[in-house]
C-alpha cells in the first residue's frame, strides 16, 4: 500500500514529533506531508530519517517559524490543498488540523490524536487574554476566526475513519467533542535514554516550557514559601521573568538545557513535580525511567500513569497549598519509592511497545477495511 503520513508541523522536537518518529520507523516508505518544516539537521535525520516533507504553502513566509499561531486561519485551507488521492492508507498525527486533509472512500483514514485543538476549545479564553485580544474590534475578529476553525475542526473529524487518542483522558475529550469513540495506545517514551540512578540528592526539580499553562507559577510559590527546600527550574519561555521576580533564593532557574544535561538532573533529584493538566506528559514517565517519583497534579495524564504512593504523590488542585501539602506528603513516606521499582514500571511506555501496538491497530484495520472494498 502506498502510505502517507500527515503531521501539523514541524517546529521542534517535542512529543507529537517523536510520534511521527515512530510513524517512520514502522512505515519507512512513506510519503511525510506538514504545513511547514523548520528541524535542524539532527531533528531531520531522527524525525523523518533525512527525508523532504511536503510542505504547504506557508513554508515560503519566513515569520510563520517565529510565531504561527497568527496564521491559524490559514491553516485549515492549507492542510486541505494537499493532494493525496494516490495514496492508500494515511495516517495522519494530529494535535491541530493534519486530521482534515481530504481524501476519499477508497482510502483509509487513521489519526492519532494529541489533542483537538487546544486554542480553539479548552483553552480558547486563555489564549485570547494572553494575546490581548479579549475585548475590542481586534477581540471580536480573533473570537470569530476561532468560532470558524471551531465548527470546521468538528467537520474535519467525519474525514477520519479511525482515531487513536494518547490517552483516556483525550479520548474522552474526542468524545465529547467530535462524538467519536478512540482506541488508546500511549505516546512513545525513550525509556533507555533516561537511565536508572539510585543515589538521590537534596532537590527537587521541575522542567518545561515556561508558558501559562504549565502552571510552573504556582510550583515556583509553593517552594518560596518552603525556603528549607531547593527547587531546579529547566525551561525557559514568556512566563520566565514574572516567575523569577517571585521566587526566592532557594529556587535557580537554569534556562533550556539540552536531552543529556535535563537527564543527569532527572536522575539525582529527590522528586519531580508537574502542576499542568497535560494531555500524556512524557516527561513524567522519563523521570520514573531514572528512578525519580513525580509528585503532579491529579488531571489528564498524569491521573492515568501516576499512582499515588506507589509511583508519586498526586493532588487535586492547582493552588501552592496543594503543591505543599503534597511535598510534605511526599517527605513522609519518601522510604516508600524505590527507584527499581519506578524505572520497571516506567517500561511499559517504551517506543517499541508503542510501535508494536500501532502497527497492529492499523494493520488490523487495513485488512477489514480493504478487504470490504474487494
Amino acid at each position: 500500500m502506498k502510505t502517507a503520513i500527515i503531521h501539523d508541523w514541524f517546529a521542534g522536537y517535542a512529543g507529537s514529533e517523536r510520534v511521527v518518529e515512530s510513524l517512520t520507523n514502522i512505515w519507512k516508505d512513506a510519503d511525510i506531508f506538514v504545513l511547514f518544516n523548520f528541524l535542524n539537521d539532527e531533528e531531520q535525520k531522527i524525525v523523518v530519517k533525512n527525508k523532504i516533507p511536503n510542505t504547504s504553502f506557508l513554508q515560503k513566509w519566513k515569520s510563520v517559524k517565529n510565531n504561527h499561531r497568527k496564521f491559524l486561519p490559514l491553516f485549515p485551507y492549507a492542510i486541505e490543498q494537499f493532494d493525496l488521492s494516490g495514496y492508500d492508507l494515511i495516517i495522519s498525527s494530529s494535535h491541530a488540523v493534519a486530521k482534515g486533509v481530504l481524501t476519499n472512500s477508497n482510502q483509509l483514514h487513521i489519526n492519532y490524536c494529541h489533542t483537538p485543538i487546544r486554542y480553539a476549545w479548552d483553552l480558547t479564553h486563555q489564549y485570547l487574554r494572553e494575546s490581548n485580544l479579549s475585548t475590542g474590534l481586534k477581540g471580536i475578529f480573533a473570537k470569530a476566526i476561532l468560532h470558524y476553525i471551531r465548527m470546521w475542526d468538528v467537520a474535519a473529524s467525519n474525514r477520519v475513519d479511525y482515531f487513536i487518542a494518547n490517552s483516556k483522558y483525550i479520548a474522552k475529550r474526542i468524545n465529547k467533542i467530535y462524538k467519536r469513540d478512540a482506541a488508546v495506545i500511549y505516546p512513545p517514551v525513550d525509556t533507555d535514554k533516561f537511565p536508572l540512578v539510585t543515589n538521590k540528592e537534596d532537590y527537587y526539580l521541575t522542567a518545561s516550557r515556561l508558558v501559562p499553562y504549565k502552571r510552573i507559577d504556582i510550583i515556583a510559590e509553593a517552594f518560596s514559601r518552603m525556603p528549607d527546600k531547593k527547587l531546579i527550574i529547566i525551561g525557559d519561555g514568556p512566563e520566565e521573568r514574572k516567575i523569577k521576580s517571585k521566587s526566592t533564593s532557594n529556587i535557580e532557574f537554569l534556562g533550556y538545557l539540552k536531552t543529556d544535561k535535563l537527564k543527569a538532573y532527572m536522575q539525582k533529584a529527590k522528586a519531580f513535580i508537574f502542576a499542568a493538566e497535560e494531555d500524556f506528559g512524557i516527561i513524567m514517565i522519563e523521570a520514573l525511567s531514572c528512578g525519580t517519583p513525580v509528585i503532579a497534579f491529579n488531571k489528564g495524564g498524569a491521573s492515568e500513569t501516576i499512582i499515588s504512593y506507589e509511583t508519586g504523590i498526586l493532588f487535586n488542585e492547582q493552588r501552592p497549598e496543594n503543591v505543599i501539602e503534597a511535598v510534605k506528603e511526599f517527605e513522609k513516606s519518601e522510604d516508600k519509592f524505590n527507584s527499581n521499582t519506578l524505572s520497571t514500571y516506567a517500561k511499559q511506555f517504551d517506543r517499541k511497545y508503542f510501535e508494536e501496538k500501532t502497527k497492529n491497530f492499523v494493520d488490523e484495520k487495513c485488512n477489514e477495511f480493504f478487504k470490504h472494498l474487494s
